[in-house]
């Protein structure tokens, strides 16, 4: 698939390098449920997601970089799942925006799916406010409802989630 400026595709399992420089930046991963990567993890990974068409690599059109990737899984319902992570260096140019459009329009495009989810966390602001730019409205604020490190005691540390979502219909008159 492409927009103006990127090609979203499939990942390849020689996408290792790409996926290393920016899964392993602390200020790149710092939201998601894990930690920064090594390089070993990072290839493990592109293997991996070489074999689930959920996630797209979001590489530039002039130069085929890989900047990052989209998530757009099938839940129940006709609902699918948005998610992203793009490299640091590249934040801040629209390229997330782009390829979530690109995305999403392709989705509805081919009558797959009724509405789109996206959970964020509210100190987040890159991610709800690219989440508002798509034009998805915030449907809830979500209170220590998910956890994904423990403190020192072992407890788990909650965290708070907004939920964000698009109908079909919404998304067709461009809200």
């Amino acid at each position: 698939m492409e927009t103006k400026r990127l090609i979203l595709r499939s990942f390849s399992p020689d996408d290792g390098e790409g996926l290393f420089e920016y899964l392993s930046q602390e200020e790149t991963v710092k939201f998601e449920p894990y930690g920064v990567f090594t390089r070993e993890q990072a290839e493990k990974e592109a293997v991996t997601r070489a074999e689930d068409p959920a996630f797209w690599a979001v590489c530039l059109k002039d130069t085929g970089k890989l900047i990052g990737n989209l998530y757009l899984a099938e839940q129940d319902f006709g609902t699918w799942e948005l998610g992203y992570v793009f490299h640091s260096g590249y934040r801040g140019k629209g390229y997330a925006t782009e390829a979530a459009k690109a995305l999403i329009d392709d989705l509805f495009a081919q009558g797959r799916g009724r509405r789109v989810i996206a959970l964020c966390d509210p100190l987040n602001p890159d991610s709800w406010r690219l989440l508002e730019r798509l034009g998805m409205r915030r449907e809830g604020h979500l209170l220590k409802n998910i956890w994904f490190d423990r403190d020192d005691a072992g407890r788990p540390v909650w965290k708070d989630t907004y939920e964000y979502a698009v109908l079909k219909e919404e998304w067709k008159t461009g809200r």
